[in-house]
């Protein structure tokens, strides 16, 4: 099909007197020539207008069908140019692209440059799936302790009230992100029901004691494991990356009872801390000088032991000698006995001649080491 063709069905679809306008611009027209040739004929009647009006336009679009513009083509041209390129679309790094097809979902695209089809034929959304979004829950306009809204307060497994402020954190699930465009009108509002929803079944399940003080990890697990299945079934295309309680406390009036409780838990913790790190300290210590007393008397009843084997051994050696040849052995043993006395410079020694000293000699010591102590050798008879 010429692009003669294609200008004069483009327009046949525009309003006729956007038709006249258009003609009168791209052909420049003399205005005063066309007034000329319409006072020369005859006024027509009021019924014709219309006939007269139609017959004009349709000579006008004859006459441009057969003229030939170069710079209407290159016009035409270039919109069917613009239009066609206007497909280009960027997907950022953090987003994802969810194509559409005359309003129905066709496909999703990964970061990067794509193209889809101009408009109005498909259509393309960027939602981002990385970001990670927070919701409060639970204050309401009113963030003083103790202020409470309806959506803090819930009921604990021992029916006491308790006001409950948490935070939610969750972003689009980058698989289906289609699902959180279209399957949820509000996901926001969704969100924070199915948030509060999940809270209050899990406090209905939990006494206040261990919502206050130690069972805050649980209930943020639980809570998130029930909430996502939630959005699962839903189909919101929504995860839920986290549940932090950020503050669980009683009502105005029972505060201060729940604080003192709270204090003394908090000193019963401490006190066993402390003692746990006592015994750590103790124990250990312990463990070490038991082990070192057992080695030390192991070592001693082996050395014990070794040198009894000794001794008896070196005495049946002796013994085997002495019945071979007694006279030699017991000269033998009675001189190894006086050189180990002899060389012993510690031991003090006194030599008496054998001639002139009756079997008896009464001997006084009184040297340096005092009465009653004596030390040293007499010939023929070892000292003591």
């Amino acid at each position: 099909m010429s692009l003669e063709y294609f200008s004069a069905g483009f327009i046949y679809l525009l309003p006729s007197k956007t038709v006249l306008a258009y003609f009168i611009l791209i052909m420049n027209w003399d205005w005063e020539k066309l007034q000329e040739r319409r006072q020369r004929k005859p006024a027509p009647q009021p019924e014709d207008d219309g006939a007269d009006f139609d017959k004009l336009i349709g000579k006008s679009v004859n006459k441009l069908q057969k003229m030939h513009f170069p710079w209407i083509k290159a016009l035409l041209g270039l919109l069917v140019l613009l239009w066609i390129a206007s497909g280009i679309f960027i997907v950022e790094p953090d987003e994802k692209g969810v194509v559409l097809r005359f309003g129905k979902f066709v496909r999703t695209v990964d970061p990067g440059p794509h193209y889809h089809l101009p408009f109005p034929i498909e259509s393309v959304y960027t939602p981002k799936v990385e970001a990670v979004q927070r919701m409060e829950i639970g204050y309401g306009n009113d963030r003083a302790r103790g202020g409470g809204t309806d959506e803090a307060s819930m009921l604990t497994g021992d029916e006491n009230i308790v006001f409950v402020q948490f935070v939610v954190q969750f972003r689009i699930d980058p698989e289906h992100p289609e699902y959180y465009l279209f399957n949820v009108a509000d996901p926001l509002t969704t969100i924070r029901s199915a948030s509060q929803a999940s809270m209050r079944e899990v406090m209905g399940s939990t006494e206040i004691d261990s919502a206050i003080t130690d069972g805050r990890q649980q209930i943020e697990q639980r809570t998130k494991d029930i909430l996502q299945g939630i959005l699962d079934d839903y189909k919101a295309g929504i995860i839920i990356t986290g549940v932090e309680m950020q503050d669980v406390h009683p009502p105005k009036e029972a505060i201060e009872a729940f604080m003192d409780v709270a204090s003394a838990r908090e000193d019963r913790s401490k006190i066993i801390n402390q003692a746990e790190a006592y015994r750590n300290e103790i124990l250990p210590k312990a463990r070490g000088e038991a082990a070192r007393t057992i080695n030390e008397a192991e070592a001693y009843r082996q050395s014990v032991v070794l040198k009894a084997d000794g001794e008896s051994k070196r005495f049946l050696a002796v013994l085997e000698e002495y019945n071979k040849a007694k006279d030699v052995t017991a000269k033998r043993l009675y001189l190894e006995a006086l050189e180990s006395i002899l060389s012993n410079p510690n031991v003090e020694k006194l030599i008496l001649p054998e001639s002139g000293v009756g079997p008896v000699l009464p001997y006084l010591p009184l040297g340096v080491q005092g009465m009653g102590q004596t030390s040293g050798t007499t010939a023929g008879q070892p000292g003591k």
